[in-house]
């Protein structure tokens, strides 16, 4: 199924310059399963959405956008880390922008390393409810709780709308590169700190448990106390305009059948932020 049922002279390969890769995993999510059958929700879910985007008088369809086979990743953790980030890097290599779909947040840690090598500086934006600083949960350093534990090892780390965290992660924490969700209300500054701390080049995990469950409940670990569409929206709009977003994933989705709107919303989020992207070029 082709993102946004783009048509064919927009979707084929050779001539597109994004590429929306899905990874349909989920093995280390530790409440609520499903993660695995995001990516199809999502895209099916996305059919539906208008080609043009209001916010920017932008059509990026017609930068064309190719909807990749599911990646086979029914392995161990580690070794689906090792199979995203080698399919991640040879589109990369071939001037691709990627948009990985998971699946549980464990996925990003391929995409977000495949990324950092390929390009120069690279600041990666974590959008999420919880920290995902554990070196370890449940005996896996690959677990979706230890997430951007991976990916500080090889990459500057900023995190945004965190409400949720083991006492043994605070400390790892790095004062003014973190926003909790409620700073967003409380402190009208919160945007001007991260913003400042961007590096040239930019890549982007959004779990989508960094909405509020009022919005999107569709998630494994819901947390009360999230962010809502537009300041998700308003915050990623500045940072196509201030650094290159070089790549992003959406993750996290864990589809309820009788609510479609969590799925339409990931997918237009999608959407939009491509726009913004591309919006320029």
């Amino acid at each position: 199924m082709n993102f946004g049922g783009i048509p064919g002279e927009y979707s084929q390969l050779e001539e597109a310059q994004i590429v929306v890769l899905p990874v349909p995993y989920d093995k280390t999510s530790t409440w609520m399963k499903g993660a695995d059958k995001g990516p199809d929700a999502l895209l099916e879910a996305s059919v539906n959405l208008e080609w043009y985007d209001i916010d920017t008088g932008f059509e990026v369809y017609k930068k064309g956008i190719y909807t990749a086979e599911s990646l086979e990743v029914d392995v161990s953790p580690p070794e689906m880390v090792s199979l995203v980030e080698k399919e991640v890097a040879q589109y990369i290599r071939n001037n691709k922008f990627v948009v990985t779909l998971g699946g549980e947040h464990s996925v990003s840690i391929g995409a977000a390393k495949a990324h950092s090598q390929y390009f120069d500086e690279v600041t990666v934006i974590q959008l999420d409810a919880h920290a995902d600083l554990r070196d370890q949960y449940l005996d896996s350093p690959y677990n979706h709780a230890c997430v951007m534990a991976r990916i500080k090892e090889f990459a500057q780390v900023l995190q945004v709308g965190i409400r949720s965290m083991d006492i043994s992660e605070k400390d790892k924490l790095v004062p003014g590169r973190f926003v909790y969700a409620k700073e967003v209300i409380e402190n009208p500054k919160w945007e001007e700190n991260i913003l400042s701390r961007l590096t040239k080049n930019v890549y982007i995990t959004l779990d989508m448990d960094v909405f509020d469950p009022s919005l999107v409940p569709s998630t494994g670990t819901p947390e009360p106390g999230g962010l809502f569409y537009y300041d998700v929206l308003a915050f990623l709009r500045k940072v196509s305009q201030q650094s290159n977003i070089v790549g992003f994933d959406v993750t996290e989705l864990c589809p309820h059948k009788e609510n479609k709107s969590p799925d339409f919303l990931a997918a237009k989020l999608i959407y939009q932020l491509l726009s913004y992207r591309f919006k320029e070029e």
